[in-house]
Order: C-alpha cells, then structure tokens, then sequence
C-alpha cells in the first residue's frame, strides 16, 4: 500500500484536538466580548503588571526577565505611537494646510493588538519567574539605566517625528465634528 501525505489526519479528530478547538474558540469568544471594555481591560492589565512587579520585588531577582519585557513594551509603544503609513517613506499623508483633505490617525499597532500583547508578555514574563533558570544574576542599576536612555532616546526621535509630520496619536484635544448646532433664534423658539 502506498501511503501519501495527504492521507495523515483524515481519521475522526482525537479527543485533545476537540478540547484544544473548543477552548480556542471560548477564549476568541472571551477577547471578542472584551473588546469595547477598554476601561475594564486596561484595569485587569495593570492588576496584572502590579502583580508581576511585587513579584519581582519581592524574590529580588528576574531582573533579565523584566529588561527584557521592557525592551518589548518600548517596541510595542513605538508602534502604538506610529502611523500605520510612515509619511518618511510615503510623503505626508496627513493634511498639513487648511484646504488639504482631513484623514484620521491610523495607529500602526491598534489599541486592542497593544493591550493583547502587552498582556501576553506580562503573563509570559510572569510564568518566567517560576523558573530558576531565567533567574541570571545581574548588576539591575546599570540594566536600568540603559534602559532609561533607550526610552529616553527612542521617545525624543518618535515625539520629533510627531512634530515635523504634525500628527498627534491621541484624541484628546482633538476637534470632533458635533452636527450643526442650533442657531440662537431656534434655541429660543424650543424653550418656549
């Protein structure tokens, strides 16, 4: 009998591959629901990060664990903060005088992607630390320093980019079009 490759796993799916589909998708479920609870998510997330950070205080160690997940969440704060078109390579895609056509800031990496990552890594680092073996003996000051100066740094170059293509990541101070909004004859005409 000739056995081919595309015969491997037409059998009925065992058992742990219905478990592993079905927990899947509950969890997809879960994240789906999640999603317009900004508020509620970003509050679990630094429960979690609180967690993680008495931990390591309190074995006074994993301090390779921690310079590592910084290092990720300055890398994840740099796509939060980027536009999703980098006007460096493409040419300004925002409007930069009065008459150019409005476009929205596009993050590159949207809010919800920022949240999910940044709390995998935390319940990552967090699994990291009942392990001895990413326990490595290090001098933190100087990784902590280091670390300053990278974010330091990388920030100044992403708030200097943010100035010479003027675009602002955040909608806070931001005008929002409201509709039109009644002129004083009809204001007075609907409180009579």
């Amino acid at each position: 009998m000739d056995a081919s490759f595309g015969d491997v796993g037409e059998g009925p799916p065992s058992a742990i591959a219905r478990w592993s589909s079905t927990v899947s998708r509950r969890f997809q479920h879960y994240l789906d629901k999640s999603t317009p609870h900004y508020l509620g998510r970003w509050l679990g997330f630094a429960v979690l990060a609180s967690i993680y950070v008495v931990r390591v205080y309190y074995l006074q160690g994993f301090y390779i664990v921690s310079y590592g997940l910084g290092i990720y969440i300055l890398n994840l704060l740099i796509g939060f903060l980027s536009p999703q078109v980098d006007p460096e390579m493409e040419g300004p895609t925002l409007p930069t005088k009065g008459s150019d056509e409005f476009k929205p800031f596009v993050r590159r990496l949207p809010e919800f992607k920022f949240w999910y990552s940044l709390t995998k890594a935390f319940v990552i680092a967090f699994a990291m630390t009942f392990s001895s073996i990413f326990d490595v003996p290090v001098f933190w000051p100087i990784l902590l320093f280091y670390w300053i100066v990278l974010f330091v740094l990388t920030m100044k170059r992403q708030i200097l980019h943010m100035i010479k293509y003027k675009y602002v990541p955040f909608s806070v101070g931001k005008q929002r079009y409201s509709g039109k909004k009644p002129t004083a004859e009809k204001a007075s005409l609907s409180r009579d």
